[in-house]
């Protein structure tokens, strides 16, 4: 896959190592308004099906990754337009996060309200130092909608992740970091290009072992550990009967470096 037909708001292009980057360029702040959330959704729709994507990495366009959602649009929204536009969003997220590839968040600037719920629905995220990131919701009577109260406490722990979401702080990528929400930290203007190097390093692995241990990892998350054994396993025994696996033990005793082609 080359390329998503139909994005207006979005660019997809495949860069080498196999290596999917989606790039949103909704100007001025990128803001989640409709037409650029239907976007994610048929990009979604392509990815799902992808054999050929190794890992995403997700970018933006412009001064700051993403202002979160469209507040604008909002306000032309009834309170039933709302009902129906929250699950639609939410649902779109959690597309991303269940894309069979690991996801990569390249973020810059601000990364605020949806924007860190998106950068959330990724697997791994990477931050500018110069970045700024907060669920900013709750200092507009709201709370997150799109997964933010429950990808947070997932990734950094219950009692972090009411401080982020309570206070509607914007944290720095220091802070962040620290607190576990952001993976690494780049210089300025280096997220896409650390994001791309973390993309190659987990791309030269097997691809379909790391499809197979993101599944295992997922479905056990909420799971009794002996119930997540069994998850592990079954994603095991999927990787068993591979190519792949042959071609690793052939490097292995050859003494060279396995070329492995997904299959």
């Amino acid at each position: 896959m080359t390329v998503i037909a139909g994005l207006r708001h979005a660019a997809f292009e495949m860069r080498e190592k196999g290596i999917g980057l989606l790039t949103i360029d909704r100007p001025p702040v990128n803001a989640l308004g409709r037409e650029l959330v239907e976007d994610l959704n048929t990009a979604c729709g392509a990815l799902e099906t992808s054999g050929d994507i190794r890992v995403l990495v997700v970018a933006a366009k412009g001064r700051l990754f993403c202002a979160g959602a469209d507040l604008k649009e909002r306000q032309t929204m009834s309170e039933d337009d709302v009902r129906a536009w929250v699950p639609f969003l939410s649902g779109t997220f959690t597309r991303i996060a269940r894309l069979p590839m690991p996801a990569i968040a390249a973020l810059h600037g601000v990364v605020a309200g949806g924007g860190l719920e998106l950068a959330l629905a990724c697997d791994l995220r990477v931050a500018e130092e110069t970045a700024t990131l907060g669920l900013r919701e709750v200092s507009l009577a709201i709370i997150p909608g799109a997964g933010g109260t429950q990808r947070l406490p997932r990734v950094i722990g219950v009692a972090r992740a009411k401080r982020w979401i309570f206070t509607a702080r914007m944290f720095t990528a220091a802070e962040a970091q620290a607190d576990g929400v952001v993976d690494l930290v780049a210089p300025a203007g280096g997220a896409l290009g650390s994001a791309m190097t973390l993309a190659a390093e987990i791309s030269a692995n097997g691809p379909l072992a790391v499809r197979a241990a993101k599944r295992a990892i997922e479905a056990g998350l909420d799971l009794p550990i002996a119930e997540g054994l069994r998850e592990e396993l079954r994603a095991y025994e999927s990787i068993i009967p591979t190519e792949d696996r042959a071609e690793a033990l052939r490097a292995f005793i050859e003494k060279r470096s396995p070329v492995f082609k997904g299959r």
